[in-house]
Formats: structure tokens, sequence, C-alpha cells
């Protein structure tokens, strides 16, 4: 089954909500950088004027991703659309926001029936943009139903799904999952040598499409006055930082979906046993539709559901998925509360609602606060199992429905070392030794990470250096771009690849020695890194083939080399090529070098482009620079094109040479200072 991963684009509201709101009360300031500073009396109108901004830079996305909720993805794009909308009704979305609508806040209700007037707004003047008119008019449930899709999906259940339906619930780890990241640093006074507490944004999304970031500035007279970024869809910032305090996310792994394999009973159809008691499967069939060359086709295809969550049957038997994800529907809601915090106890009493399945969250604050957090809704699961493995469907022992608390989960507050980290690896290295959580404090069926990879391995190495870390020096760390010595790779061992004898290699004897007196560092216009990244790209088949240490061997290696020098031959008539005459920043017509691998600190990531080339679709997305201060917050960004997806805007590619010349834009709170750079106040309307 074929899947289409859609970001978190949530709620919203019916027309009748629009005769609520007065946009003449609304004021939109776009600044020269085409970022939206939205000022209105309420939250809620702020989100209005935040729906109507986003739907003039991103409408279409916006619709994909609400489309893919309601299992109407395949309608407008055919087979490819299909996973989502099965996977949408194979978790029952519907009925979970049924369940669990009047657990929502009103005030955040409130909030999300603005946003989404905001969206059918713009949808009614803009008709002509409308992808499918069957979306329309955007209610709240219509939009909370894709939260549970994105949550599924987010704790990775969908891949569980995937191997009960190809009959493979083992497959192989996948380089190109695990290579792209996320990192985040904050660091206290005892470290900076002055009154600022610093804090690096630093996520590595997908740099096109729903999942890349939207950024804006939110103000109301309610007491929000936020600057940060988006999924284009949602109605509040995701990450970024407010007057006060700021926070930012990497992905963790700890275990937060489970399959079960059921009993099923010897003679009885559809009948499982659990604790020796027969229960019968509930059957139902997803309706999808699927557009081909033109025409709607409808297709149905069975499911089930048992005590456990959704069930599928294959060829060796029947399946049951089980996460935490599918029990709330309140993620946006303490991301809005998080938005609203003033202070570490307001932030860590929104952390407490366990909305969001997963996270490492990042945080410091202008009191001097840095925080630390393996977040997530983690099962409380009984021991005996192998919860990494299929796990018995048939004893109510496996039945976990409870979790842990915020409180017993991996996390580190005000450590004496003065910084917290995160890389997308072990929360039992977040700190310096001393400060950080102990593994054995944990029980062993949460399965946290335990491994380093090389920008955790570069960043401890950075911080720890030396002893004071001022402003230019943080800036400095966050955009380093060196691999360490040795490699750290957690997929992968790479570094036979540097005790190979240039001598014993004479055919590929040119690229081995760019790599091997490569000083490792990944500028673009550096000649090793441009070897290195030549034969990166080539590894993937060979990866495929490697035991269980993934220990790549010399002659796998030599291979892989020999295949590189052909491409470079092909491609770039050279044996020799700098790393920006491979990789490329790409957005229209417009084609930057550009620095940066998979697994360096600026982490970059690419497809096969044209010509031989690699176009760079991961990595540096959305970068924040925060200074707190007691008395004040500096800001400063930069986003890897520009804040538009209308490619008739200016704004479309205009940040593109800040981005790959290690450069920010200034952003402000101070109503005074935006509006020095505006270039465009109105209203949504």
């Amino acid at each position: 089954m074929k899947k289409i991963v859609y970001t978190l684009l949530f709620l919203s509201a019916s027309f009748t909500s629009f005769s609520q709101i007065n946009p003449d009360h609304i004021e939109i300031v776009r600044d020269n950088y085409g970022v939206p500073h939205i000022y209105a009396p309420t939250d809620a109108e702020v989100a209005y004027g935040f729906a109507w901004a986003q739907a003039e830079d991103h409408f279409k996305l916006i619709q994909e991703g609400y489309l893919a909720g309601n299992g109407l993805l395949g309608k407008l794009i055919g087979l490819k659309g299909a996973g989502a909308d099965f996977l949408t009704q194979l978790i029952q979305s519907e009925e979970t926001v049924n369940k669990y609508y009047n657990t929502l806040d009103k005030k955040f209700i409130a909030l999300a029936e603005a946003f989404a007037a905001g969206l059918n707004a713009y949808s009614k003047k803009h008709p002509e943009e409308i992808l499918e008119k069957k979306l329309f008019p955007l209610t709240v449930k219509k939009l909370l139903r894709y939260t549970q899709l994105q949550l599924f999906i987010s704790n990775e259940a969908d891949k569980l799904v995937s191997g009960i339906v190809n009959n493979s619930l083992s497959w192989p780890y996948k380089i190109e999952e695990d290579s792209k990241g996320s990192n985040f640093i904050a660091v206290s006074r005892n470290r900076t040598g002055s009154d600022e507490t610093f804090l690096a944004i630093n996520t590595h999304q997908p740099l096109e499409g729903p999942t890349s970031w939207y950024e804006a500035h939110l103000v109301s007279e309610e007491g929000t006055n936020i600057i940060g970024a988006a999924f284009p869809g949602t109605p509040c910032i995701l990450t970024g930082a407010n007057e006060y305090l700021g926070w930012t996310h990497t992905v963790n792994y700890p275990d937060k979906a489970d399959v079960f394999a059921l009993q099923m009973h010897p003679k009885k159809k559809d009948i499982y046993l659990v604790d020796g008691k027969p229960y019968t499967l509930e059957k139902f069939k997803a309706k999808l539709t699927v557009k081909f060359l033109g025409i709607n086709i409808p297709i149905k295809k069975k499911f089930y559901k048992s005590i456990y969550g959704p069930t599928l049957k294959n060829k060796t038997g029947v399946y049951s998925v089980r996460t935490p994800s599918t029990t709330n529907i309140t993620a946006i809601e303490q991301w809005w509360k998080m938005n609203k915090a003033t202070n570490f106890s307001e932030f860590y009493e929104a952390l407490e609602m366990k909305a969001l399945p997963g996270y490492n969250i990042g945080y410091a604050d202008r009191n001097d606060t840095i925080f630390y957090i393996s977040n997530g809704k983690i099962p409380i699961r009984a021991k005996g199992y192998d919860w990494t493995d299929v796990v018995p469907g048939n004893t109510k022992e496996t039945l976990w429905d409870s979790y842990y608390d915020i409180k017993d989960l991996p996390q580190v507050v005000k450590p004496k070392s003065g910084f917290v980290y995160n890389a997308n690896h072990s929360p039992f290295k977040s700190s310096s030794e001393a400060d950080n959580p102990i593994a054995e404090n944990f029980a062993k069926e949460m399965n946290f990470e335990t491994y380093d990879n090389n920008r955790s391995t570069r960043l401890l190495q950075l911080l720890e250096e030396e002893e004071r870390i001022d402003y230019k020096r943080f800036k400095r760390i966050k955009y380093d771009h060196q691999l360490p010595t040795p490699l750290q790779y957690n997929y992968m061992d790479l570094n036979p690849l540097f005790d190979m004898k240039v001598a014993d290699y004479p055919e590929v004897s040119t690229l081995l020695t760019d790599i091997q007196n490569w000083d490792r560092i990944t500028n673009p216009t550096s000649y090793g890194a441009g070897a290195y990244a030549s034969l990166y790209y080539q590894l993937t088949p060979f990866y495929y083939q490697l035991g269980k240490d993934r220990v790549f061997t010399k002659e796998a290696l030599y291979e892989a080399l020999k295949i590189t020098k052909a491409h470079l031959k092909t491609y770039f008539n050279a044996e020799r090529i700098q790393l920006g005459e491979f990789q490329k920043l790409v957005r229209g017509d417009k084609e930057l070098p550009i620095f940066g691998l998979p697994d360096v600190v600026t982490a970059m990531r690419g497809q096969p482009y044209k010509d031989g080339k690699i176009k760079i679709t991961h990595g540096e997305s959305y970068i924040g620079l925060v200074r707190f201060t007691p008395n004040k917050t500096y800001f400063e960004s930069v986003i890897s094109f520009g804040n538009s997806r209308r490619p008739e805007s200016p704004h479309y590619t205009d940040q593109m040479e800040l981005y790959s010349n290690f450069e920010t834009k200034t952003m402000s709170f101070d109503r005074s200072d935006v509006m020095k750079t505006a270039k465009r106040v109105y209203a949504p309307k």
C-alpha cells in the first residue's frame, strides 16, 4: 500500500463563523521578506488573519493536507492519495473526533473556528483556487480528523500497517529516513558569560510540501506576541519564541506504537480469543475514490477492529495496531497553550496534557531556565514481552491503557553544565555526563534511543570545547558543517573508507585521495566534500546488503567508488568536482551551490536532480536564533527558499542567498520595528 505523508494541518470552522469576525479589526503587515505580522484585539481574530495570510501563500498545500484527512486525496491525485485515504478510515478518525470533541478547551474551539472561517472566507473570494468542492465549507470536526491521521503517522504506526499489508513485519533500517535529522541547542548564562540565554531552533524538515515551514508573527491584545513557524494549515506556531520563552522540537524514537498477533478461533470465522474468551472482530469497509484518466473510480477495502485497535489480515495471520495517538485530539490545543505560556511553570503545565505523541523539546526563557525532555505519550507496558517485535494479542496483559506522566520521562532542567542539546540521538546524552538522565531509571519497555550520531557527537565536542559560549561562538556551533573523526553514523559504519591504502586501488586513486585528505568540512568549494558526497549517494544498494553490524567492507566501498568515478565521468567529464557543483539548492529557475551533507549539524539530503546532480529536499529548513535577556528577547531567522509557495511571488525565493551564506534576517516583537520594514498593510478581506 502506498502512502502519502502530509503534515499536522489541523482545525477549523464553517462559513457561519465568518459573521463573528470583523476583518476590519485585523491588520496584516507584510515585511520586506513577505513574513506576515498579524495584529488584532483577540486571539481568535489573529487566527482568522493567520488563516488568510497562509491561504494567500499556500492555499493549495493547505487543501491537500485537509483532503488527506478526510479521505478525499485519491479523488484529487489518484492512486498516490489512496494510502492516506485508507489510513484515515482505518483509524476511524471521524468516530474519534466525535468521541473526544467535548474534551477540547472552549477558548481553543473559538480560535479554531476563527481560523477556519478565515480559510472559508478566502475560498469564497477565490473559488477558482478550490481543489475539491466537497472539502468546503470547512468545519471543526472535518478538519480535526486530519489531526488523527498525522498523529498516527507521527507515531510511525503507519509503518506497522504497511508491514501487515505487505506481509512483512520486519523491514530494513532505511538510510534515507534516518539521515535527515533535526537539532537544538540551549545555553544558559553561566556559559554565555553575559545576561543572555540562547536557544537555537534548527529543525530539518522537507524543504517543500505540507510539512515544510511557514513563518509568521502573531500579536493580540490577549497577551499573544510570538514569532516562529508552523506547517501550512495550523492555527498557531509550532516552533518559535514569545517575549518570555521559546521552544523547538526534534523527532525522538521511543516505542510509540505496537502490533499484536491475534489468536483466532480454530473453527469460527472472525472470532479471536483473549485469555480464552471469544471476541468478534468488528467489520468495516473503507470507501475510497481514486481518480484515473479523469474518471472517479470507487474502491472498497475491508478492515476490522479488535479490542487492541485497527486490525488487518494478511497471509500469515490477523494483526492489530495500537498507538496512543488515537486516544486524544488535543495536540494543536497543547501547542497553542505552549504559545501562550509566559514562564516555565505554565509551559510545563501545557506539556502535562500529554497530547503530543512524541518529539524532543528544547526550551529556554528570559529567567535563564533551559530545559530538555524526550516528550511523548508513552504507554505503561507489561514486563516480560519483546515490545520491539510483534506481541501476543491473546491476553489482556498486553492490552495497555495507561501512560507515563510527563515528570516520568527523561528530562534535564537547569543543568550545571549550562547547556542542553539534541540531534535525534539518545535522551541519556542531552547535557554533560553529570547532568544526563540515567538510562537505568527508565523502563526497558519504553525503548528510548541509546545511540549517538555524527551531529550529536560533533555538538557535544563543540559545546565542551571552551567554557565560554558567547553569541558569535554559539552561531558558529549552530552552523558547524564538519563531520567528526571517527565517523559516528548510527545507521552504518563508513570508517573503513579512511583505512583503504590508495596504492592498492589505483583505479579510484583520485577519488580516494580527495576523500582521505579532506578536512571533513562540507563547504560548497571543497573537492573532498564533492568526492565524499558523490560516493555517499552511490552507497544505497550496498547498504541493503550489509550485515547486522552495518559495517561497509573495503570490497564494497571499492565497487561503490568505481561506480562513483563512472558517474562523475559521465555527467561532469571529470574525476573530481566541488561539492557545490554536485548538490544544489533549487526552486523554480534559481539554482545555488549549497553546503552540508547528511548528518552534519547543518544537515542536507537530496534526491537525483538533473545532469547527475543532487537537488536538496531535506535538511536545514526553518532556523531561529533567540537571545533572552531579563527584559528583552531578540530573534533572527531564515527559511530555505522564501515564505510563499506561489512562483509569481517575490517571496518565492528571496531568502535563498541568506540561507546559503549562513545569514539571517532580524525579526522583532516591537511593532515600531516591524513597521519600519512594512511593505504592505491591509485587512484580510
